[in-house]
C-alpha cells in the first residue's frame, strides 16, 4: 500500500515549549492507524500541525499528502486536497441545525446530486442524525454531536479523515457505536489516522498504532501486536501481568502489617 500521508520528523512548539519532538510517521492508504497517549502526550498537536491550525508551524520538518508537501499550505488549501479533520470537542454549530451543519461541510463544493448523494449516505450511517436534521445543534447529545461531527466532515468526501478523541465524554456503549461506524467508513475507502485514550477500542479498530509520551513516539508497530505487549496492556489499557499482580499483592499484604 503507498503512503498517503508522510510525516517526517516535525518539531511544533506553543510559545518557547516543545509540545511535539521529531515525530515521524507514515499513514498507509485504506488503513487505519491509531495514535495512543496520555493527556499532554502532544497526540492533538500532531494533528493540528498536519492540518495548519497552529501559525508557523512545524518548526521543523516536512509533512507529505499524496506526493505533495503540505507544511505551511492553508487550512483550506489542505482540506480542499482531501484531508477533512474532527476536532475534539465535536465543535458543531450549535445554532445551526443538523443538516445546515452537514452542509457547511460540503462548503467547497458545487455538484449538487453528489451532496444529494452524500446526505443519504451520512444518513444510513447516522439513522439519528436524519431524524434531528432540522434541530438545532446544540440541542443534541454529545453522542449525536459526536456523530453529526463525523457526518460533516464525510461530506466533503475526504481521502484522509482525521479524528481527535472520537469516544471523549461518550458512554460505554456510545462508543462502541462510535468505533463501529468508523469501522464502516474506512471499509468505504476513507483512510483514518485516530487519536485516542481509549487504547484498547482504538487497537481493536486500527491496523497500526503509535505510542506517544511528551512529544515523542515510544513504541510503533502492528496494532494487533502492541495489544499483546505486556507494557501496553499494563500502561495504557489497564491490564496488569500476573506478576505485576502479584507483586502489587505481596507490596499491600507487607504494608497492611507494618
Amino acid at each position: 500500500m503507498a503512503p498517503l500521508l508522510e510525516i517526517k520528523n516535525i518539531e511544533t512548539y506553543y510559545d518557547l515549549i516543545y509540545a511535539v519532538r521529531g515525530v515521524s510517521l507514515t499513514v498507509e492508504e485504506g488503513t487505519i492507524t491509531a495514535i495512543l497517549g496520555n493527556n499532554g502526550a502532544g497526540k492533538s498537536t500532531i494533528l493540528k500541525t498536519v492540518m495548519g491550525l497552529i501559525e508557523d508551524q512545524p518548526d521543523k520538518g516536512t509533512i507529505e499528502f499524496m506526493g505533495k508537501r503540505i507544511d505551511g499550505k492553508d487550512t483550506e488549501v489542505i482540506v480542499r486536497m482531501g484531508i477533512s479533520y474532527v476536532p475534539e470537542g465535536r465543535e458543531v454549530f450549535e445554532e445551526l441545525s443538523v443538516k445546515e451543519n452537514l452542509l457547511m461541510g460540503a462548503y467547497i463544493r458545487k455538484d449538487k446530486a453528489g451532496i444529494k448523494k452524500d446526505f443519504e449516505r451520512i444518513y444510513e450511517h447516522f439513522p439519528v442524525l436524519k431524524a434531528r436534521e432540522n434541530q438545532w445543534a446544540g440541542t443534541l447529545s454529545g453522542g449525536e454531536q459526536q456523530m453529526l461531527a463525523i457526518g460533516r466532515a464525510l461530506m466533503n468526501r475526504p481521502k484522509l479523515l482525521f479524528l481527535d478523541e472520537p469516544s471523549l465524554g461518550l458512554s460505554p456503549i456510545l462508543v462502541k457505536e462510535i468505533f463501529h461506524i468508523i469501522q464502516n467508513i474506512n471499509q468505504e475507502g476513507v483512510t483514518i489516522l485516530l487519536v485516542e485514550q481509549n487504547a484498547r477500542m482504538a487497537l481493536s479498530i486500527s491496523d497500526f498504532g503509535l505510542i506517544l509520551e511528551n512529544g515523542r513516539f515510544v513504541m510503533k508497530g502492528k496494532s494487533s501486536e502492541l495489544m499483546e505487549d505486556k507494557d501496553v496492556k499494563e500502561f495504557y489499557m489497564g491490564i496488569r501481568s500476573e506478576e505485576s499482580v502479584k507483586g502489587y499483592q505481596r507490596w499491600k499484604r507487607k504494608k497492611r502489617w507494618r
